[in-house]
């Protein structure tokens, strides 16, 4: 095996995250389903990505400058990953976040030294919503920059010059299928447009929760939504500039039960503690696998940790109250 190479920066320990060949998914697919472990960054998530290279967008645009703040608009993780770069880089960081996302994020972010703003959930189209409740912060902050992750390009910049690379040389150039959710649209989007750089003949497939509506857009070209989901980070109810373009050539729809049957599956079958996300995400690669057939390569995105979620995925009175199938294991306890 050879060692990681070290780094001279802390900085870039974000990204050339493992890849893992997943042995429950892969038989249940027929075809080899990989993992990219994006819990490995910093961070413990993918959202590490998009933060530093929005960071160092708005540095390189002298938006940003020594002593500045960065101000998000986030269900967490983004504001976790921002709060990360924005210390190595000597800002400070204000997050705006939805008051029904995890314990854990909320005090993560806390704990990194981010200035926390709660906010009710509401619909995009609210103006106390938290995206808009984010950007009228930045704008009313001296020295601070929106990051504006939705319709920040920079943000699947990460993923056209990082993930996607990444993902040909960890697969060697074979690489037929590759899936993920849509929060923002970034991975998407950035990993579909770098893979088909390398080759067009790559599927590239959106899985998408319930409540969300982008399945029916790619699907039919309408913006509906169906049913609700209790994942977070996920699920996308317009077109954001990171989305425009992206080369999606088919959509599933995964529900929360079947994301959380592979969270439990992966767990106590392969040693991975995993948050819904990479669930939905998993189910989705193993449509797109059996879609494409025996001999295909799929690859996914591991979103980020389950231990992000103790007091919700792993919580059996939570999963009750929410309706959801108790994992055994919490049930018996």
């Amino acid at each position: 095996m050879t060692a990681p190479v070290p780094q001279r920066n802390t900085l870039d320990l974000i990204g050339n995250t493992p890849l893992v060949l997943l042995k429950g998914p892969s038989e249940a697919a027929g075809c080899e389903i990989w993992g990219k472990c994006e819990f490995a960054n910093p961070g413990a998530s993918v959202k590490d990505r998009a933060a530093l290279f929005i960071v160092r967008d708005a540095e390189e645009r002298s938006e940003l400058k020594p002593g500045g703040t960065v101000v998000e608009g986030t269900a967490g993780n983004t504001g976790i990953g921002i709060a990360l770069v924005a210390n190595a880089r000597g800002y400070k960081t204000v997050i705006v976040m939805p008051d029904n996302q995890s314990k854990e994020k909320m005090d993560t972010l806390r704990a990194l030294g981010a200035q926390l703003v709660l906010v009710p959930p509401t619909k995009f189209a609210d103006p106390n919503h938290f995206v808009h409740t984010s950007r009228r912060i930045a704008e009313e902050t001296e020295g601070a920059v929106w990051a504006n992750q939705f319709d920040n390009v920079a943000n699947r910049k990460a993923h056209i010059e990082g993930t996607a690379p990444e993902l040909w040389e960890q697969l060697e150039g074979r690489i037929d299928g590759f899936t993920c959710a849509a929060g923002t649209g970034g991975t998407i989007a950035g990993v579909g447009m770098g893979l088909k750089a390398f080759d067009e003949n790559v599927t590239i497939a959106l899985t998408d929760p319930h409540g969300a509506a982008l399945y029916s857009y790619y699907a039919c070209g309408e913006l509906a939504a169906e049913g609700t989901s209790v994942a977070e980070g996920i699920g996308q109810g317009r077109i954001t500039a990171n989305l425009e373009g992206a080369p999606i050539d088919t959509q599933f729809r995964i529900s929360d039960e079947e994301g959380l049957e592979w969270v439990g599956r992966l767990l106590k079958e392969e040693g991975l503690c995993l948050g819904l996300s990479s669930g939905i995400n998993v189910a989705g690669a193993i449509a797109l696998g059996r879609k494409l057939g025996s001999g295909a390569r799929v690859a996914t995105i591991l979103c980020d940790t389950g231990f992000r979620y103790l007091s919700t995925i792993y919580n059996p009175d939570w999963l009750a109250d929410k309706g959801l199938p108790v994992f055994p294991w919490l049930r018996d306890q």
